[in-house]
């Protein structure tokens, strides 16, 4: 079997669809970033009650919970490359008509829009990310992509200090998405269908044509190293041997998350709750938040350097030796509470980027897409429930008990990862999405891969 593709050189072509690709995180971090100083003036000026805050805020999360499924089956069906533009083109249109809203409910049904729009473009760009990246390269491409969330939060905080001066400023706030929406449109236009989509459907000539404007005369599908086979639903290829996959990925996927989620979200009130309040319980969430991008970009550089398993089994255990210690260090020195917030924010890094790495690597073209948005959709169930109960714990349980409660999911999701998690460095989309593959940890060394009588 051919891997010429596989094994091409990193080309200027694959460094503008990561970037074009990154546009959808971005997005996301932005627009729930956004919302959270758009509500200093939009609750007296629309005069919200509790109830309609908590809904303003959280709308966007459900919808990416049905558009993250919906984009995967839609990008599987109908290719990536179409949908790769549709779904932003929906996202700068409701950004827009925000600003002209003044009844709390038109806000919240665009609001829920914008996030199935935001969900959806998960699926389709990674999935056309993965399936043009070499090899080597596509760890590292996957991992940066999550990157984008933080940089787009931080971007949010930026443009919304500045909006706050201005009066009516949380309508410009929340139609200000549509900016960096549309400049992505725009470089998006022109982006290539995928050639193993293509291939996948039939359309061989299409495919042939898309390898040669991009790789050059003489690449045709024969080069693609893609496995033979017919396409299929996704149920029949879960209940073929996918479906323990797709557990794996769904249960690493919430109990990185769900921790994760409650420290980024009452980050402030989870410092002052450890006597850090105040001045420096701000100061210290933000600094926590750029740990969270540093531990992001560390994993990225070792995610092919020392394996997907591995990076999966250290940031879930340290990262769980962090949230214990924190359980446990309740009324200790404030140094060493922000050394332990910060050891995990850094350090849960691993977890972040293998959410779309494996989900890609995992499954095959016919159904990557399916894949990815159906993780996704997923993990949200867990992350909205765990956010949800945070404040909770919080008041009924106290910090050091809710800290614990972390540590201990984090663990579940070390278990899960020494059971299921594979080893997929170096192998081509084919080898990794293919059943045959095993892996089992074995003495003196993390894991075996075995791949049709390969081993790596």
């Amino acid at each position: 079997m051919s891997h010429t593709l596989d094994d091409a050189a990193l080309t200027p072509f694959h460094k503008r669809l990561a970037l074009l690709s990154s546009g959808g995180p971005f997005l996301d971090g932005y627009i729930l970033s956004i919302i959270g100083v758009a509500m200093i003036q939009l609750t007296p000026d629309l005069g919200l009650t509790t109830n309609e805050q908590g809904l303003v805020s959280a709308v966007a999360l459900i919808g990416i919970f049905f558009g993250a499924f919906l984009g995967g089956w839609l990008t599987d069906r109908f290719g990536r490359h179409l949908l790769f533009t549709i779904d932003l083109v929906a996202l700068v249109a409701c950004s827009v008509a925000q600003a002209f809203v003044n009844d709390v409910w038109w806000l919240i049904g665009l609001r829920l829009l914008i996030g199935i729009a935001v969900g959806a473009d998960y699926p389709i760009a990674t999935s056309l990310l993965a399936e043009f990246t070499p090899r080597r390269w596509r760890g590292k491409l996957l991992g940066a992509y999550v990157c984008m969330w933080f940089v787009g939060a931080a971007a949010a905080y930026v443009a919304g200090q500045f909006l706050l001066t201005v009066d009516g400023g949380w309508r410009w706030m929340l139609a200000s998405a549509a900016l960096p929406g549309l400049v992505i449109i725009l470089l998006r236009m022109g982006t290539p269908e995928s050639p193993r989509w293509l291939a996948k459907r039939g359309r061989t000539d299409e495919a042939n044509a898309v390898l040669t404007k991009v790789y050059g005369p003489g690449v045709t599908v024969a080069d693609l190293g893609e496995e033979t086979g017919r396409n299929v639903g996704v149920g029949a290829m879960l209940r073929s041997g996918y479906g323990k996959r797709m557990a794996f990925i769904t249960l690493f996927w919430t109990c990185s998350i769900i921790p994760l989620f409650a420290v980024y979200a009452f980050g402030p009130a989870i410092l002052e709750a450890l006597d850090l309040g105040g001045d420096l319980a701000h100061i210290g969430s933000a600094v926590i938040t750029v740990l969270f991008l540093v531990g992001c970009v560390v994993a990225v550089f070792l995610v092919d350097r020392i394996g997907r398993r591995r990076l999966i089994l250290h940031s879930f255990g340290w990262s769980a030796v962090a949230l214990v210690g924190l359980g446990l260090a309740t009324g200790a020195s404030p140094w060493l509470i922000m050394a332990l917030f910060a050891a995990y924010a850094v350090l849960i890094g691993g977890t972040q980027i293998l959410q779309w790495v494996y989900p890609n690597e995992l499954f095959p073209t016919e159904i990557r897409g399916s894949a990815v948005g159906l993780a996704s959709s997923l993990s949200r169930i867990g992350a909205a429930v765990g956010t949800y109960l945070v404040p909770l714990a919080l008041t009924g349980l106290g910090i050091g008990t809710t800290m614990l409660i972390g540590g201990a999911v984090t663990l579940a999701g070390l278990l899960v990862s020494l059971a299921w998690a594979p080893e997929t460095r170096g192998m081509t989309l084919a080898e990794s999405a293919a059943l045959t593959n095993t892996t089992s940890p074995v003495r003196g060394s993390l894991r075996v891969t075995t791949v049709k009588g390969r081993h790596s």
